[in-house]
């Protein structure tokens, strides 16, 4: 049986005024999740709280039985979620656009289960290589598999920051679903695109791999986005498997 060690850290980033970001750990159900809002201000940063809040009381019965079990735990969390940010909107049109892109890593004795909507992303360190897991739900990342753009003219693009599907924005949203094994020495991060849009992977990969615990390498990793320009919420969630 695997152990799983969680660290979280969120950080308002150098320009905004508040953070939509949110994240949350749960050690005993083994599951993180990070979460971040958009709809501006009080609307962002309620759609990211209803999400973690949902999946908490999703997560709070007794262990999932198997891994079935635990895939529909992940997939109705989101569709939850989804559901309650609608009905807030009803209450409040003047929120009207809000929502949050979010996501959730949940561990079996063996495996692991992500759930995933937005331009938030969770990538495995596995014997020294890192692997983005989950693909953005975003305009410029449709354009690159279009062939369109290239990954690097990405990053600078005026409508990077155009997301197709997010919690909260539609009934019925699409949720990507993805499970796999888990061995010794795997680590996961869960990371808002503050993180990315500012640090590359290659970068990413050095702070991993370096000596030091968890909370070092989240803390190095939410001090180089703000190095370089901090101009978002930044939110890093490492889980290592031991």
């Amino acid at each position: 049986m695997h152990k799983i060690e969680f660290i979280g850290k969120t950080d308002m980033g150098r320009i905004r005024s508040n953070n939509e970001d949110i994240y949350l750990l749960d050690a005993q159900a083994a599951y993180c999740l990070v979460a971040d809002g958009m709809g501006g201000a009080a609307a962002g940063e309620m759609a990211s709280q209803i999400f973690a809040q949902t999946a908490a009381d999703i997560f709070a019965d007794c262990p999932p039985a198997n891994e079935q079990e635990l895939v529909e735990r992940v997939q109705n969390s989101f569709l939850q979620a989804n559901d309650r940010i609608l009905e807030h909107v009803g209450a409040h049109p003047d929120h009207k656009g809000m929502g949050c892109t979010a996501e959730l890593l949940a561990f079996t004795d063996t495996g692991f289960v992500i759930g995933h909507m937005g331009d938030s992303r969770t990538y495995r360190l596995r014997q020294g290589a890192l692997k983005q897991l989950t693909k953005d739900h975003s305009l410029v990342q449709d354009q690159i598999d279009q062939g369109m753009i290239t990954a690097e003219q990405a990053r600078s693009h005026r409508m990077r920051n155009v997301i197709l599907r997010a919690v909260g924005v539609r009934p019925s949203p699409a949720l990507d679903t993805l499970r796999g094994p888990i061995f010794a020495g795997d680590l996961f991060l869960l990371c808002s695109d503050g993180l990315t849009d500012l640090v590359e992977d290659d970068r990413i990969v050095q702070v991993l791999l370096a000596e030091g615990d968890l909370a070092a390498k989240a803390d190095q990793l939410v001090a180089l986005a703000n190095q370089a320009g901090g101009k978002d919420n930044i939110t890093v969630v490492l889980a290592g498997v031991a």
